[in-house]
């Protein structure tokens, strides 16, 4: 009996030594901060938090979740709605500013949304039931439908897109243009490269070290080591103080970060059917943008799309992984408008 107590006893330190040695090699594997980036953080900390949500914002319930979204009108005539679809386990706050604002000086009313999971959306009905890619696309349908739009552009990124191709396919009439950015036809395609392994273990562990043990400051902190580890070998500065006001502005007045989402998102990636065949009677205007470094979707999958769609312009840009570089907005929105124009 002494000898079975202490064989537990050793098994319980072993493995309460193991769960230390995993935290540590976790948050040592992490991206460190620049000396810049944690200035400006703090900086951000003791300023005043400036409005980020400034448009019409309502609730639209579909498939048992209650919506929120956002439509920020156009500065000037307006010649159409773009509806824009984030990826997965992001909410609408996530796009960058400079992006949205494109559109809206060219005339175009932007609408963004807190998937199921993020954000101020959330579910009716509390239930563990699984959805799908094909339900998440219905949400901006009720979204549109809602905003009494009959026709709009849309525009989605990685998960995003994979919803605004389901959404194309299943309400061609609906939109007018497909944008697809760093996404995938099909992401368990055996005959493309597959995402690095690399990256969902360092963004798990990013997580751990910023968004489980630490404050408001380390869950700011967070954002910005997600993006470094999203650009994988691609290089380039991060626009610091716009990422930073959003972070604290969804930390503060909104209802934070969901990080448990992504596993939802993820099974509704892995339950979703190759879109090849329905992408190839596409009447619509598609455009296809990947970047070159991509570490998640290689741009391998952004070029066999394009390969399939009969309509389809593309643009493969250097210098970009799995995320909206500062430095490309100006370059990937004028070539979304041009689509749509």
């Amino acid at each position: 009996m002494k000898q079975h107590t202490r064989v537990r006893k050793l098994i319980s330190q072993f493995s309460v030594l193991a769960i230390v040695f995993f935290l540590f090699y976790a948050c040592a594997s992490v991206p460190k901060l620049s000396s810049e980036t944690e200035s400006m953080i703090t900086e951000v900390m003791h300023e005043p938090i400036p409005e980020i949500v400034t448009g019409k914002t309502g609730y639209a319930i579909s498939d048992g979740w209650k919506l929120w979204y956002e439509s920020i009108p156009a500065k000037k005539n307006k010649k159409g709605t773009v509806i824009l679809v984030m990826g997965a386990a992001n909410d609408a706050l996530s796009w960058p500013p400079s992006f949205i604002t494109n559109f809206t000086d060219s005339g175009y009313e932007v609408v963004r949304f807190d998937h199921r999971g993020t954000g101020l959306t959330e579910r009716l009905k509390k239930t563990d039931k699984d959805y799908t890619l094909a339900q998440m696309a219905n949400d901006h349908i009720t979204i549109l439908d809602t905003l009494k739009v009959e026709k709009a552009h849309i525009v989605g990124v990685s998960m995003g897109g994979m919803i605004a191709q389901i959404s194309a396919i299943e309400n061609e009439d609906r939109f007018s243009s497909l944008t697809s950015i760093m996404s995938s036809a099909d992401l368990f395609d055996s005959t493309l490269p597959m995402p690095s392994p690399d990256v969902l273990s360092q963004m798990i562990s990013a997580v751990i070290k910023y968004g489980i043990f630490g404050g408001k400051k380390s869950q700011v902190k967070l954002q910005f080591v997600h993006k470094k580890i999203l650009m994988g070998d691609a290089t380039g500065d991060i626009s610091i103080k716009p990422l930073a006001e959003a972070a604290l502005y969804n930390l503060t007045k909104r209802d934070g970060y969901h990080y448990t989402a992504g596993r939802q998102h993820q099974k509704a990636i892995e339950a979703a059917k190759p879109r090849y065949g329905a992408l190839s009677k596409l009447k619509l205007p598609v455009l296809v943008i990947h970047g070159k470094q991509d570490p998640v979707i290689p741009i391998e999958h952004g070029k066999k799309m394009a390969s399939i769609i009969p309509e389809v312009d593309s643009l493969w840009i250097d210098n970009m992984g799995h995320d909206l570089p500062d430095a490309k907005i100006d370059l990937i929105s004028t070539k979304i408008l041009k689509t749509i124009e």
